[in-house]
C-alpha cells in the first residue's frame, strides 16, 4: 500500500532502537526522508546502518540530541528547521515504589516524556498549519489509562501526552494537519527484552515462562497474551503519519493487545 508520504521529512525521536527504530524503518520504506535521533552519534549511525541493510536507497539523516534537554532541542531545531511528520517517541520508564520516587525523578520523567513533545511540537506545528499539511504523533501507552502502581510517575506522563495531543489537535481544526496519540501495550522493545532476560536469570526460568507469567499476573487482561512486536506497533504509527489517515485527528489509538478493558 502506498501511504503517499514519499519525499516528506519525518523526525522520529528516540529512533535508535525499539518502537522508534521500527517506525523510522517503515517510514523510510515508504519513501520519507527520515531523521534518526538518539542521544549519541554512535547510536544514531548504528541505527542508520541497520535501516540501510533492509532498505537500500533509504533517505536518512542522523541527528544526535537528548530531547529531554531544552538546549539540545534548540540545537536540533536549528539544524532541522522544518519537518512534515513529527513522531514524539522518546521516552523513559522505570519501576519504582511511589514513596521512593524523588522530586528529581518526577521532573526527569516529565522533561523526557512530556516536555520533549511540547517543545518539538511548538517548534514544528505552526509551519505545518501554515502549509496545510502535517502529522504529529505522540507515542503514549496503555499505562496512560491503566496507571501502573509500580511506576506511577511513568503513567502520569503518558496520560499527560493524551491531554497534550488532544489539545494540540484542537488547534488544527479545518486544516490538513492531524495530531494523534498511539497507545502501545507491552511491547518487546530493547528495554522489555532486557527486563525479561534479567527476570529469567533471577528466577532461573526461561524467557518464555517469564513472559507467560507476566501476562498471567501483571497484565492478565491482555487478549494477545504475549508482548507485541515493535513492527506491529509501528504499522499503526506509520499509518497515522500517512496521507491516508487524514480523517483521524485528536484520537487515542490503542495497539495494546486488548489490555485496556474499555470500548471507548
Amino acid at each position: 500500500m502506498d501511504l503517499k508520504i514519499r519525499g516528506k521529512t519525518a523526525l522520529v525521536t528516540g529512533s535508535t532502537a525499539g518502537i522508534g527504530l521500527a517506525v523510522a524503518t517503515l517510514l523510510a520504506k515508504e519513501g520519507a526522508r527520515t531523521v534518526i535521533n538518539g542521544r549519541t552519534m554512535a547510536r544514531v549511525e548504528a541505527a542508520i546502518d541497520q535501516i540501510r541493510k533492509t532498505t537500500p536507497g533509504a533517505s536518512l539523516v542522523g541527528m544526535a540530541a537528548d530531547v529531554g534537554k531544552a538546549s539540545d532541542i534548540e540545537r536540533l531545531v536549528k539544524g532541522l528547521p522544518d519537518v512534515d511528520i513529527l513522531v514524539n517517541n522518546a521516552g523513559i520508564f522505570e519501576p519504582k515504589p511511589f514513596g521512593e520516587i524523588s522530586d528529581a525523578d518526577w521532573f526527569r520523567f516529565f522533561e523526557v516524556n512530556v516536555m520533549s513533545g511540547v517543545r518539538l511540537s511548538r517548534a514544528y506545528l505552526p509551519a505545518m498549519i501554515q502549509r496545510n499539511w502535517g502529522r504529529v504523533v505522540f507515542i503514549s501507552s496503555e499505562s496512560a489509562l491503566n496507571i501502573p502502581a509500580e511506576m506511577i510517575h511513568y503513567g502520569l506522563t503518558k496520560t499527560a501526552q493524551l491531554a497534550l495531543s488532544r489539545g494540540l489537535a484542537e488547534t488544527t481544526a479545518g486544516t490538513g494537519v492531524t495530531v494523534n496519540a498511539v497507545l502501545p501495550g507491552p511491547t518487546l522493545s530493547e528495554g522489555a527484552s532486557g527486563f525479561l532476560n534479567s527476570m529469567a536469570q533471577a528466577q532461573k526460568m526461561d524467557a518464555a515462562a517469564v513472559e507467560a507469567n507476566f501476562f498471567k499476573t501483571i497484565r492478565p487482561s491482555s487478549l494477545l497474551k504475549r508482548f507485541a512486536t515493535t513492527d506491529e506497533v509501528a504499522a499503526m504509527v506509520v499509518y497515522v503519519c500517512s496521507a491516508l489517515a487524514s480523517a483521524t485527528n485528536g484520537a487515542a489509538l490503542r495497539v495494546d493487545g486488548g489490555v485496556v478493558r474499555s470500548i471507548a
